[in-house]
């Protein structure tokens, strides 16, 4: 699981409230994906630049956070590498993009259900939830 911080729970909720907001939303866009949404709140970078920098790299954001390799320092290995830094682990990585981390689930409002990767509500619903488990645990 994550380590909790301050700056990974806001860009979580931060992540959220953009989507809501109607941020661009396309789970097969490395830039405009689960993580690709994240990576631009935590870079600030748009999706059209991590776009770029992930076809520096072959394979999907999942398969990529457990090839990364820091010494390469590739533009797509940094973005990976960004993500680690606020405390997400490859797994948590994996997770975010498939919205199948069973903690999380369990903390939905209403209790545990399966997510759909590709469904905007559900991605929202799932960083929220992670967010405030989070929360809960630097809490307490």
């Amino acid at each position: 699981m994550a380590n909790p911080s301050a700056a990974l729970i806001w860009a979580l909720r931060e992540t959220a409230v953009r989507l809501k907001n109607g941020a661009h939303y396309a789970w097969g866009h490395h830039g405009a994906c689960n993580c690709g949404n994240l990576l631009q709140v935590i870079t600030g970078q748009s999706e059209k630049e991590i776009l770029s920098d992930a076809h520096t790299c072959p394979g999907e954001w999942t398969e990529i956070a457990e090839e990364s390799c820091a010494l390469t320092n590739a533009p797509f290995n940094v973005l990976v590498s960004r993500l680690e830094a606020t405390g997400l682990t490859p797994t948590d990585i994996h997770n975010i993009e498939y919205l199948d981390n069973k903690e999380v689930l369990k903390n939905l409002p209403g209790g545990f259900r399966w997510l759909k990767r590709n469904k905007r509500q559900d991605v929202i619903d799932y960083f929220e939830a992670f967010a405030n488990l989070l929360g809960r645990k630097t809490a307490g």
